[in-house]
């Protein structure tokens, strides 16, 4: 079966939401590997990947678990420190690091950045969270204020960073609500020119806006496959309308099996599996605060933390990664359940069927 080119050969690009969280990425006691959040694992998954050719890694930042049997989440690699490492380790793949805007001063986000990407020689990139968890940011004292005024900080920060990593050292001012900068000098600036790729997951009203206007990438959470090419076509025309080019990523579960059958016992013990307690501890922050998954159940957050899942034999799973491209996705941050076998596995029995399709290279 060959598939002609998708869009004007430019070919899908793929990554993984890697596991630097303890219990990532489904809120259910079935995973093969319990450890995959060491840093050895992560760098084990890190190189598979690069050795079959993916273009980036994605991290969650967390700082306190779920509860329940899992703690869901709750023993974590913090990114900046973790990406230092991979992108040491590495010598292809992108490397992102995920910032909380709460927790970490832009200067001191734009200098720890500028560090990162000299050490990949041009191969880093920032996801920006506006910070929704009151639960995580209450350890801290730090106080979560309301959403629509969260990201108008966030288009402060985010205008900071590029104003540090652009303009003469020493030249940039800033004043706003939030933040006030005098002489901002970050030396050496990054090597990744005009800066570093800003990424930014969500899809309230308020996030689509930032990111049509300031950001690289926007990480989404489509609930289906059917629904995507709607939130991808509004973010890009918001884009379109400030003269800027936004690209789309979203966050599936690739799960296959010989057969479709078989593949969808396996999604059934993770469900069955859940850890209820972390789910409703997750999903009722990210229903309260975040804007993000409204439309989401109690098995959706189970299998994946909210993943689309893209579930069958290794040629329906094709299929839908060349369907949501199709639909003007860009790129995959692929969650896996067994992330270290399934990576190789992907290069050995889907990679191919993509470059047959003519969405690969």
């Amino acid at each position: 079966m060959s598939y002609a080119g998708s869009r004007n050969g430019n070919a899908m690009q793929l990554g993984l939401f890697m596991p630097n969280c303890s219990y990532g990425y489904s809120i259910s006691t079935y995973k093969p590997d319990p450890n995959d959040w060491t840093f050895e694992s992560n760098l084990r998954i890190a190189r598979a990947a690069e050795a079959a050719g993916f273009d980036f890694l994605f991290p969650v930042a967390k700082w306190q678990g779920y509860g329940g049997e899992t703690d869901y989440l709750g023993t974590s690699l913090e990114t900046f420190t973790w990406a230092s490492a991979l992108l040491a380790n590495t010598t292809t793949i992108n490397i992102f690091s995920t910032v909380h805007v709460p927790v970490f001063h832009p200067v001191a986000t734009a200098k720890m950045g500028a560090t990162l990407d000299h050490i990949g020689n041009g191969r880093w990139g920032l996801n920006i969270v506006s910070g929704w968890s009151e639960h995580e940011f209450g350890m801290m004292g730090i106080e979560v204020i309301a959403h629509e005024e969260r990201y108008r900080r966030t288009e402060a920060y985010i205008e900071i960073l590029k104003g540090l990593w652009t303009q003469e050292p020493g030249s940039f001012n800033y004043e706003c609500p939030w933040y006030t900068i005098t002489g901002g000098n970050v030396l050496p600036q990054p090597m990744h020119k005009p800066h570093p790729i800003i990424a930014n997951a969500g899809v309230s009203e308020d996030a689509k806006a930032l990111v049509s206007k300031q950001c690289d990438w926007a990480f989404i959470s489509p609930p289906s496959v059917a629904e995507a090419p709607a939130v991808v076509a509004d973010i890009k025309e918001r884009a379109r309308k400030l003269d800027r080019n936004v690209q789309c990523a979203c966050y599936p579960f690739v799960l296959w099996r010989d057969s479709e059958s078989e593949a969808q016992e396996e999604r059934q013990r993770i469900v069955e599996n859940m850890d209820r307690v972390a789910v409703d501890n997750w999903a009722s922050g990210l229903k309260i605060q975040s804007g993000s998954f409204d439309k989401f159940t109690a098995e959706m957050y189970a299998f994946g933390g909210g993943a689309l899942p893209l579930v069958g034999s290794k040629t329906q799973v094709a299929e839908s990664l060349r369907e949501l491209y199709d639909g003007g996705m860009d790129g995959f941050l692929m969650v896996m359940l067994d992330y270290y076998q399934d990576t190789i596995r992907f290069e050995q029995e889907i990679l191919p069927l993509l470059k047959q399709m003519g969405v690969r290279a």
